[in-house]
């Protein structure tokens, strides 16, 4: 049986709105799975951050992109973009370059070494998912991941 948020947190009186609520469980539960991933990449000397960046820079390949398209691409913005491309060049996982046709914009590619701490990666990300989502039905997934974008869009 699965507790609810107010129980988990010990909550006494019921919370202010649904809207609180559901904002509160997002919260909760982000900092629940959150924490099984920071552990795994933090085993191989990455963030959730820099993991991301990574993944982004293998996407692509061979060419290699502007600090501006990680920072667009990034599934949590960060603004200090050109921090983490530094610390990952230290770390021999990408090379900087400076773009030929922009002498201010600097292009960052992945390394073969940064290509073998994600192929590491790969399949224990991969196998937490499961542990973590494999529960849910592919209909719940699927209604999970649309109730999650439309609350992004605060057209809807």
């Amino acid at each position: 049986m699965t507790n609810s948020l107010a129980q988990e947190l010990g909550k006494r009186s019921p919370f202010e709105s649904g809207t609180q609520e559901a904002f509160l469980n997002l919260v909760r539960t982000v900092a629940v799975l959150d924490g099984e991933f920071k552990s795994l990449f933090r085993r191989h000397g990455l963030s959730p951050t820099t993991y991301n960046l990574l993944r982004i820079l293998r996407g692509h390949r061979p060419k290699g992109c502007r600090c501006a398209t990680l920072r667009e691409q990034l599934v949590v913005r960060v603004p200090d973009i050109t921090r983490l491309v530094d610390r990952l060049a230290t770390a021999g996982l990408v090379t900087r370059t400076t773009d030929t046709n922009d002498a201010r914009a600097v292009n960052v590619r992945i390394t073969p070494k940064g290509l073998r701490v994600l192929k590491a990666l790969d399949e224990p990300v991969m196998m937490l998912h499961e542990q973590q989502l494999g529960h849910l039905s592919a209909d719940e997934i699927k209604s999970l991941n649309h109730l999650l974008e439309r609350s992004r869009d605060r057209q809807a």
